[in-house]
């Protein structure tokens, strides 16, 4: 499997305060603190395209894969990119968090995915975000699921209806479903690289090898040239120990491919969801914020 190094070169781990209590000691107890670095800031674009396409993948759900599929998008964005979001999920809940109302919507990711004459830039909507375009999804999509069964190369769908709007973009990422069906192999057939959101919780770290083995499959039967961008420990709680065990235990498995960006834990991040809003505009000066502006330093450095 291929699996990214430490591309992403310096890097901030944490985005919080430092106050006189966080010093070596700090550093000492919370293995997440005592990886950070300096991040550099990214360089300007020279030109547009075409996109790197990343899945946001765990087949557990509640991890957090869409709330870092909308911040890690808009952090992007911020720094200059032109990012495109794909709901995979027939929940469709990044729909809900960038405030589009799919349910009432005729067109999705469905019609995209199913309907020759149907492309993405049909079914895109713009967000708020100038620069963050969403192709949304709801429950129509999980018909989808069973109706490609009997599609020829039914796992390049999606890498078909992509190849039409890719050249827009700088980056494109698709939020799965917590599952490991079909629409998940699709994501995982178009994407360069895989980002694993990964609660820091034991029965997080049980699912995490198969994943890995559902990767390893694609790449080997489906897509060469696939690999693990890097894991991001996400709900992190560095004043519990397991937390910290559980976090220790992931870095001691996976090395430089866990990212040093983590994403603590967090009230702002249900408030966003209600707004209908990513949290690097909702809450702009927040730690939560920063985090995945540190994110996005290290996306666009691989």
């Amino acid at each position: 499997m291929a699996i990214r190094g430490d591309a992403a070169g310096p890097a901030v781990a944490l985005a919080t305060d430092t106050g006189p209590e966080m010093g070596a000691a700090a550093s000492r107890l919370d293995p997440a603190r005592a990886r950070m670095r300096p991040l550099p800031e990214p360089k300007p674009l020279t030109q547009r395209g075409p996109a790197r396409i990343i899945a946001m993948c765990n087949q557990k759900g509640g991890v957090g894969k869409t709330t870092s599929t909308i911040n890690l998008g808009a952090a992007l964005v911020e720094y200059g990119r032109k990012v495109l979001l794909i709901d995979l999920d027939p929940q469709g809940a990044l729909s809900v968090g960038l405030g589009v109302p799919a349910q009432n919507m005729d067109r999705t990711v469905y019609n995209a995915l199913m309907e020759r004459r149907t492309t993405l830039a049909d079914v895109r909507v713009s967000t708020d975000i100038p620069g963050l375009d969403l192709v949304p999804s709801n429950i129509d999509l999980s018909a989808a699921e069973v109706q490609l069964v009997s599609e020829v190369a039914r796992e390049q769908t999606l890498l078909r209806v992509i190849d039409d709007v890719r050249d827009e973009y700088d980056y494109i990422l698709i939020d799965c479903q917590p599952s490991l069906g079909l629409l998940t192999v699709n994501a995982l057939t178009a994407a360069q690289g895989v980002i694993i959101p990964l609660e820091c919780e034991f029965f997080s770290l049980r699912g995490v090898a198969l994943l890995v083995d559902t990767i390893e499959k694609v790449k080997e039967r489906l897509n060469p040239g696939l690999e693990i961008s890097g894991i991001l420990a996400t709900m992190y709680d560095s004043r519990t120990v397991h937390c910290r065990e559980v976090f220790s235990r992931v870095v001691e498995a996976f090395g430089d491919t866990v990212f040093l960006t983590v994403i603590q834990r967090t009230v702002r991040f249900p408030e966003t969801t209600v707004a209908g809003q990513p949290i690097t505009t909702w809450a702009p000066t927040s730690s939560g914020a920063a985090a995945y502006r540190d994110l996005a330093k290290e996306v666009i450095a691989l």
